[in-house]
């Protein structure tokens, strides 16, 4: 059985609803700089494997612990956020001007839709999801620490609770009940274990490694909450 932290990125100049150029460019903001940095103290054992998914802002938030734990192996993983939307709705636009995009996205409930052609499918987040996990089950690694994403992550864990998982739009609209109802904060560490086979073992979320002043503002959770889970 693996030890597995399943970490999301710190605040992302999405996240503060600036403006950005691509989903997988979005850097993370001084705040966010300042969050990545709390992450580290919170590792008690050093991980034997650090995964980062190919987005900027996890390798951002990664770099604090990579550098304490360095040397340490560093994996790239297709652990990226669920990014439905097509990259181009972001050039140039703020989480709020992406807003009415995301609506009728998740309105139009197809889980096999590919927004614009090049936008990813529920569908195909879902079996990025399977793939990672049985990754990871594979692993003879003790401690694994995964920076990843809030949509993403998310939806690791509702899998987990839906078992077994077809993407069919009953699924998908259970999906985006379960997201508007669980908020995972930027920084937050859901620590788990993970068998051989069988569901991972769930021990907790946690975030209290963020002191109070370094969180999210009310507002801007708010706008990004908004836009990720638009009702």
């Amino acid at each position: 059985m693996t030890t597995v932290w399943f970490i999301r990125h710190a605040e992302s100049i999405s996240n503060a609803n600036m403006i950005t150029t691509h989903p997988a460019q979005s850097e993370i903001t001084e705040l966010g700089h300042k969050q990545a940095e709390f992450i580290v103290p919170t590792f008690t054992n050093r991980p034997d494997l650090i995964v980062v998914s190919p987005y900027v802002r996890t390798w951002q938030t990664a770099v604090p612990t990579i550098e304490y734990f360095k040397p340490v192996q560093v994996e790239e993983w297709p652990v990226h956020e669920f990014t439905y939307l097509h990259p181009e709705r972001y050039n140039g636009t703020r989480g709020s001007d992406r807003a009415d995009f995301a609506r009728a996205y998740w309105h139009r409930n197809d889980p096999f839709e590919k927004e614009m052609d090049e936008g990813e499918s529920f569908a195909e987040m879902v079996e990025r999801i399977e793939d990672m996990m049985e990754r990871l089950r594979e692993q003879e690694h003790q401690f694994i620490a995964v920076f990843s994403h809030g949509l993403f992550l998310r939806a690791m864990i509702w899998m987990q609770l839906m078992r077994p998982v077809d993407p069919t739009p009953g699924l998908m609209l259970r999906y985006r009940h379960f997201i508007l109802g669980f908020q995972l904060p930027n920084a937050a560490i859901i620590k788990t274990t993970v068998p051989k086979e069988g569901p991972i073992q769930l021990q907790g979320i946690f975030y209290d490694h963020v002191p109070e002043e370094f969180q999210h503002k009310r507002q801007e959770l708010k706008v990004h909450n908004k836009v990720q889970n638009p009702a």
